[in-house]
C-alpha cells in the first residue's frame, strides 16, 4: 500500500502492523505525481490519502483523483480538516483545498474522519458517509515533570487564514489568565510566530515567552494547568490529544471539533464574521482555571484504543483490496 504522507505521528499510529508501505519516505510524496502513480500503480493494492495539508491539496486535485480512478486504485481518504463554511470570502488556499476535497471524496472508496461533527459536515457538504475513528495517543507523560496550577499556555504556530493574529490572542488569553488568578506563557517553535507586540509584553514582564523545539511540545504542554489551542476552523487537533495524554485542560475554539475529541475542553466562540471573539476567549480561560487539572489518560486504555483504530484500518484495507481483486477478475 501507499500512504500520503508516507510517515508521521498519526499515520504511523493508525497503520496496522501487517500493512507494508511502498515507496520512498520523501516529502512531498512521489505518489502525488500523476506520472509516478501511473507508472507504479501495479506495486500497490491500496492508496491512503490523509487530507488536511495545503501542500497536498495544491497537487492532488481533479486530475490526480481521476488518474487514481482510471488505474482502478482503491482510494481511502482520511479527512483531518473540513474547510470552513458560511464565509463569503475565501482565500485562494481555502478555495484550492475545498476543490481538492471535493475531487478526492468523489473518488474515494472509503472515507474516514475523527469526530461525529466532521462526519456530519462531510455528509452534508460532500454527500459521503465517513467512518469515525478515534485519534490515538499522541504522547507519553513524563513522570518527573510537574505542572503549575494557574499556568496558562498559549500555543502559537504559523499564521493562517483561519487563526487570528498573535497579538489579539495573547491579549485575550492574558486577560483571562489574570482574571483567573494565573499567569500566561506563550509557547512557539519559532520566534517569528510570536510577533513583536507580544515580545514587548514579555519584556515588560506581563507574560512569558518560551521558544522550544518541536520535540519538547508534549513536555511544554504537560507543565500547564490550561492550554489555549487556537486551531484553524474545521480541524481536529493533535495537541488536544497530547493534552489528554499528559493531563492538561484545553481551551479551544468552537469552530473545530476539539470538544468532541475530549470532555476536558472549554470552548470559546467567534464573532459574527467567524473570527476571534476576544471576550469569549477571556471568559473561557478564566473559567478553565477554576477547574481542577485532569489526570493523564490511562495508558492501558490508550493502548487498547490504538489497537481498535488499527483494526478498523486493517478491515478497510482488506475490503477495498478484495473489491479491487474481484473487479479485476470480472473484466
Amino acid at each position: 500500500m501507499a500512504t500520503i504522507p508516507h510517515t508521521g505521528p498519526y499515520v504511523d499510529a493508525v497503520l496496522p502492523a501487517a500493512a507494508v508501505r511502498v515507496g520512498a519516505a520523501a516529502e512531498p510524496s512521489p505518489w502525488l505525481d500523476v506520472a509516478h502513480l501511473d507508472a507504479h500503480a501495479g506495486e500497490i493494492d491500496v492508496l491512503h490519502l490523509h487530507a488536511g495539508d495545503a501542500a497536498v491539496a495544491a497537487v492532488a486535485g481533479q486530475c490526480w483523483a481521476e488518474t487514481a480512478r482510471r488505474l482502478g486504485l482503491p482510494l481511502v481518504v482520511t479527512v483531518h480538516r473540513v474547510p470552513p463554511s458560511g464565509r463569503s470570502a475565501r482565500s485562494p488556499v481555502e478555495a484550492r483545498y475545498e476543490a481538492h476535497l471535493e475531487a478526492v471524496l468523489a473518488t474515494a472508496e472509503v472515507v474516514l474522519t475523527l469526530t461525529p461533527g466532521a462526519a456530519d459536515e462531510i455528509a452534508d457538504r460532500y454527500g459521503r458517509t465517513a467512518i469515525v475513528v478515534s485519534h490515538p495517543a499522541a504522547a507519553v507523560p513524563d513522570p518527573a515533570l510537574g505542572s503549575e496550577r494557574g499556568l496558562v499556555g498559549l500555543r502559537l504556530g504559523p499564521p493562517t487564514a483561519g487563526v487570528p493574529d498573535a497579538w489579539g490572542l495573547a491579549r485575550a488569553a492574558l486577560s483571562g489568565a489574570v482574571s483567573g488568578g494565573g499567569r500566561l506563557r506563550v509557547l512557539a517553535e519559532d520566534e517569528r510566530h510570536v510577533g513583536r507586540a507580544v515580545l514587548e509584553l514579555a519584556a515588560r514582564g506581563e507574560l512569558e515567552v518560551v521558544v522550544h523545539p518541536a520535540s519538547e511540545r508534549a513536555a511544554q504542554l504537560q507543565e500547564l494547568h490550561v492550554a489555549v489551542l487556537p486551531e484553524p476552523p474545521g480541524t481536529h487537533s493533535r495537541d488536544v490529544e497530547i493534552c489528554r495524554d499528559v493531563g492538561t485542560l484545553v481551551v479551544a475554539p468552537t469552530s473545530g471539533w476539539s470538544a468532541q475529541q475530549w470532555s476536558e475542553v472549554v470552548s470559546y466562540g467567534t464573532d459574527a464574521s467567524g473570527w476571534l471573539d476576544a471576550l469569549s476567549l477571556t471568559g473561557a480561560v478564566a473559567a478553565a482555571l477554576t477547574r481542577p487539572m485532569p489526570r493523564p489518560a490511562d495508558r492501558t486504555w490508550r493502548a487498547e484504543q490504538r489497537t481498535a483504530v488499527q483494526d478498523v484500518h486493517a478491515a478497510v484495507y482488506r475490503q477495498v483490496a478484495a473489491d479491487r481483486l474481484s473487479a479485476a477478475r470480472q473484466t
